[in-house]
């Protein structure tokens, strides 16, 4: 395994749309095994192939239950419901914050690193990171649904009042 570079906003290959993955082999698996080194590494939710500078429809996303990366291979979303709004940002965009509504349950159907088709479902962040990672593959950014991004003073304040509601629901 190794640590692959993370590509920044600006780079040409956040905005193409990636091809499918075809071929099951040793060289995907490294790939995915590079990929997960160099998202614990950086401490994210979620990195799509592209975001190492890899046109494949491929993307890890952190599974908050198991704290174990799950692997989404020619991922899509089959079904969404609910409406979650809140802060979101890329390591692709390093330093970035903004406020992003996305669906709160999302469902995906995707292959796994041998090619066996799955279903998977989460909530909250986990729909958010399904969302955000798949976006990725089609040569999007989170930006292009932000009006604007926080401030130092805003992001403090927004995470502030985040811990606050979450300490009046103990």
């Amino acid at each position: 395994m190794a640590l692959r570079k993370i590509v920044e906003q600006g780079d040409p290959c956040l905005n193409k749309v990636c091809r499918p993955v075809t071929e099951f082999n040793g060289r995907l698996h490294a790939l995915l095994d590079d990929m997960a080194e160099t998202l614990a590494e950086a401490n994210g939710a979620g990195l799509a192939a592209p975001q190492v500078g890899v046109l494949r429809r491929l993307c890890l996303v952190l599974d908050e239950a198991s704290e174990e990366y799950l692997e989404l291979i020619n991922p899509e979303i089959i079904a969404s419901s609910g409406e979650q709004t809140g802060l979101e940002g890329c390591l692709s965009v390093p330093g970035k914050w903004g406020i992003v509504t996305r669906p709160n349950v999302v469902r995906v159907r995707a292959q796994d690193r041998y090619g066996d088709w799955f279903e998977a479902e989460a909530e909250g962040l986990g729909a958010r990171a399904f969302c955000h990672e798949i976006e990725h593959l089609d040569g999007h950014l989170y930006v292009e649904h932000v009006d604007h991004f926080l401030t130092e003073d805003e992001l403090r304040a927004y995470l502030e009042a985040e811990e606050a509601a979450m300490e009046d629901e103990v």
